[in-house]
């Protein structure tokens, strides 16, 4: 059960019930919605002076926060929390602009869909300016000796694990939510992506055979999630926590733990890799990726140092020189 099931007031609850049934938001986002507007609301009843200044903000109940008190709600009040945000918890401008959307968010839907207000007062509220750094990703070599570095008494799904990350990009949250059901005989296989939306991506040799190796060892009687892909000792579908630590296992075997690379960092070496090697047209590669705006795919456009290179030497100006130079 979410923790909003209880402790929110009937105006929030409503809005979360709307996103995650309605709309079609993961538990995940919905819950981190919910820790938002309870984060603003915690405040405005400090700013109001509705509970003393000094009361610890994980003491502070917005379960009596009402419509009476969110119809006072400015534009200025959001922006006052998201300086407390930024100065008093150092919230950085990915977790402000989270916070952004969804206070966005819940207005918008109380302005259209429920007309509780003429004008939304989050309309003007702008997105904290992010830094947008380059992903972190394994190289071809690198990607190469993770592989090679896998043994142990379940190699077979270790294997199958780190191939399918490495080769198809799939999020920690797909992986883990894989059934075997899910591959289809075109050697396609049906992801379950963000905000449950479905897509397909198709199956390359090394997944297919890593796949078929893991299948033939895989448990079947005493499985309790019969339909689950990745199984752990236990025979039940395997967790996002013991897949983090079977790619930090071999990562930190081939000498990358300490250097910041995660499961999420091989969806990134994926795309990459693709985008280099493959060249895979931005579109289909966000198609594969499962991004819902083009943008957050062109990323991968900026990594390969070499194309830019080529690109610049093949200016039909790069071979003048200065005739007027004298020897």
């Amino acid at each position: 059960m979410s923790n909003f099931s209880i402790e929110a007031p009937d105006i929030i609850r409503e809005y979360l019930y709307y996103m995650q049934t309605i709309k079609g938001k993961s538990l995940k986002t919905v819950d981190e919605y919910y820790t938002d507007l309870r984060s603003f609301f915690r405040f405005l009843k400090i700013s109001r002076n509705i509970v003393p200044a000094s009361t610890p903000l994980s003491d502070i109940t917005i379960s009596d926060i009402d419509l009476d008190l969110i119809k006072t709600v400015t534009l200025t009040d959001a922006y006052e929390f998201m300086n407390f945000q930024m100065r008093e918890k150092h919230n950085n401008a990915s977790t402000r602009a989270r916070k952004t959307s969804s206070l966005k968010s819940f207005f918008n839907y109380l302005t259209v869909k429920k007309n509780l207000f003429n004008k939304d007062p989050m309309k003007e509220l702008e997105r904290p300016k992010e830094k947008k750094s380059l992903p972190k990703y394994l190289t071809l070599e690198q990607s190469v000796d993770l592989l090679n570095a896998v043994d142990g008494k379940y190699k077979e799904r270790d294997y199958c694990i780190l191939t399918l990350f490495l080769n198809c990009g799939m999020r920690l949250s797909e992986l883990v939510g894989l059934n075997y059901t899910d591959i289809r005989p075109d050697h396609s296989v049906r992801i379950l992506g963000k905000g449950n939306k479905e897509r397909i991506i198709y199956l390359n040799d090394a997944c297919l055979n890593a796949i078929s190796d893991w299948m033939k060892v895989r448990p079947i009687d005493g499985v309790k999630d019969k339909y689950a892909m990745f199984l752990s000792s236990r025979k039940q579908r395997i967790s996002r926590e013991m897949v983090q630590k079977i790619v930090y296992k071999y990562l930190e075997k081939i000498g990358l733990d300490s250097q910041g690379y995660s499961c999420h960092k091989l969806r990134h070496t994926a795309a990459t890799l693709m985008y280099q090697n493959g060249n895979v047209d931005i579109r289909v590669l966000k198609e594969i990726l499962g991004h819902e705006n083009l943008g957050t795919t062109e990323i991968y456009t900026h990594l390969n140092t070499t194309q830019m290179q080529k690109a610049v030497q093949s200016n039909p100006l790069a071979n003048i020189n200065n005739k007027s130079k004298k020897d």
